[in-house]
This record gives C-alpha cells, sequence and structure tokens, in this order.
C-alpha cells in the first residue's frame, strides 16, 4: 500500500524562552540585541512557514539553553502540552554522584517521557579536557544506561573531546550541535575538517546541520559560503547520519528560519529523494525516538 501521509520535516533543534521567568544569561553578549526577549513555540510557528523539499514543519526538538533543571522540567511540561514538541534536550550536572537520580526524577516529571537527550554547554567551559573528567565520564555512562542520548556542544577547537568521548564511552548515542561550529566567517575549515572526519569515523555519532549561519557573516553570508561545509559534513557523515535544525531562534541574527530553510533546500540539490528524507526527518526520528507521524502541525500558505 502506498504511503499516503504527507511529508515530514523534523526540525531537530530549536530553543524558546521567557525571560519573565527565567534570565538568559548569554543573551546579554554584545550582537544580541534582536532576540533579547521572549520567544515561545506560537512565534516559531509564525516564523517557519517556508516548507523545504515540499515538506513543511510538523515536529521539532526544544533544546536546553542554560544550566538549570528548572528549565529543563518547564520544557518537559511544554512538550506535554504542544503537539509541535516531538523531544526535548535537556540538562543535568553530569559531574554529580546523584546523576542517575536526576534523571529518574526528570522522566518521572510531567511530560518526562519527551526526554530523549541532554546537553552541556562544554563551549564555554575553559577545561580542554572537560568531557573526559572522571565524574563527566560516569554521568555520560548513567545518560546511556538510562536510554537517552547525548548532544555535543564545541566549538571547533574542541573537536577532541568529542572524539575521545566517543572513543572512552561507547554505546553511547552522540549527536554533534551545530555541526562543531566551523569557522565560516575566518574561511579556515582545515582543521574543523580534521575533526570532523575524527567524530564521523565513529558510527553512533550524528550531527546537525544547523547553526551554520551564526557562524559566517550575519549580514553577508552566501549559500556559497556555506557549501565546503556542508560538504564537508554531507561525504564525513553521509545522509544517513546528518539531520536538519534551524538553531531559532538564534538564527534571527543571521537572516531567520525561512532563510536558512530555502538555504538548506538550495544545497540538497544533488540528493536523491531518500537521501533528502533522512536528512530532514529520518536521522532525527530515529536518534530522537519520535513518535509516528502525526497530521502536518504547521503548513503554510
Amino acid at each position: 500500500m502506498a504511503d499516503t501521509a504527507p511529508p515530514r520535516l523534523v526540525d531537530a533543534h530549536h530553543h524558546v524562552w521567557d525571560l519573565a521567568c527565567r534570565p538568559q544569561p548569554w543573551l546579554d553578549e554584545p550582537g544580541h540585541d534582536p532576540i533579547r526577549r521572549s520567544f515561545g513555540t506560537g512565534e516559531l510557528r509564525t516564523a517557519a512557514t517556508r516548507p523545504i523539499a515540499g515538506r513543511h514543519l510538523e515536529t521539532t526538538v526544544a533544546v536546553q539553553c542554560v544550566a538549570s533543571l528548572p528549565e529543563t522540567r518547564e520544557l518537559l511540561a511544554l512538550a506535554l502540552d504542544d503537539l509541535l514538541i516531538g523531544a526535548v534536550v535537556g540538562w543535568v550536572d553530569l559531574s554529580s554522584p546523584g546523576v542517575g537520580d536526576t534523571l529518574d526524577e526528570l522522566k518521572a516529571a510531567p511530560g518526562g517521557s519527551f526526554l530523549r537527550a541532554v546537553r552541556h554547554l562544554v563551549q564555554g567551559e575553559p577545561d580542554p579536557g572537560w568531557l573526559q573528567r572522571l565524574a563527566v565520564e560516569k554521568g555520560l555512562r548513567a545518560v546511556r544506561d538510562h536510554g537517552l542520548g547525548y548532544d555535543i556542544l564545541v566549538r571547533s577547537h574542541q573537536l577532541a573531546q568529542a572524539v575521545r568521548l566517543a572513543e572512552r564511552v561507547p554505546g553511547l548515542p552522540l549527536v554533534l550541535d551545530h555541526a562543531g561550529k566551523p569557522p565560516v566567517a575566518a574561511g579556515s575549515l582545515a582543521d574543523w575538517e580534521g575533526g570532523i572526519r575524527q567524530l564521523a569515523a565513529h558510527p553512533q555519532v550524528r550531527c546537525k546541520i544547523s547553526g551554520l549561519v551564526t557562524e559566517a557573516d550575519h549580514a553577508r553570508w552566501t549559500t556559497a559560503d556555506l557549501r565546503p561545509v556542508w560538504d564537508v559534513l554531507l561525504d564525513a557523515f553521509g545522509p544517513q547520519r546528518l539531520m536538519f535544525g534551524s538553531d531559532w531562534p538564534v538564527c534571527v541574527l543571521a537572516g531567520g528560519w525561512n532563510r536558512w530553510a530555502a538555504t538548506v533546500e538550495e544545497l540538497l540539490a544533488g540528493c536523491s529523494p531518500g537521501e533528502t528524507k533522512a536528512i530532514l526527518a529520518l536521522t532525527a526520528t530515529d536518534f530522537y525516538r519520535l513518535r509516528p507521524s502525526p497530521a502536518t502541525v504547521l503548513k503554510g500558505p
């Protein structure tokens, strides 16, 4: 029987925040003025109207912003009430001896079944071996043993930590956020590419094609600036291990959801329908164990 369900589009990486409820200190950094306000899923629906390869946004993965258990609980509760969110990437203190108990508490909280992975902002850690700290590795094994994945947030010069993590904690599903933040604006990708290829050699690692526009010149970037990054990722990971993400509303700093969607469609030219389906839906659906496709949540005009 032919599959008559509408083609699925999964946004594997977005954020929401309410500044009246929870401060976001990182928004005080220079250049963040356009997003220094609250953002909710209603605004995401309004912003994300452009389809990609005929696919309209249906399901998303909400990702933590700050090192806060209350924020994670809020995201889980939001997922319980909002059909757009299919999974949550939360935060726990990976160095805590009680991380397993914390994970149990989160999974038992309202919306706890939506917790599919955790993340820590390693990009802000000055320790070049933070992911190899014994307490952190123990915490990551607890994450694995609780049936969860781990989102790796590192900058390009920290990719060696991610490689060692893949080697030292076998069986932990990993996904690299924002493609390891390649230095697009600087234009020197050699070191980043080397780290990417080492990481991609580990089959448990997936990669998000997200956050690239904010690593480029916010005002002047073009698809041509991003294509070298795309080509490396496609060759290193293959489409079956890549997933689309918007990094909304951070992407507003460099063009917004719809411009990024148009760029991804342009970059997908040359990919087969099966490869396109993997990047836009299947990889994220598998990694985050998203529920079967419901009716499309959002359709454009």
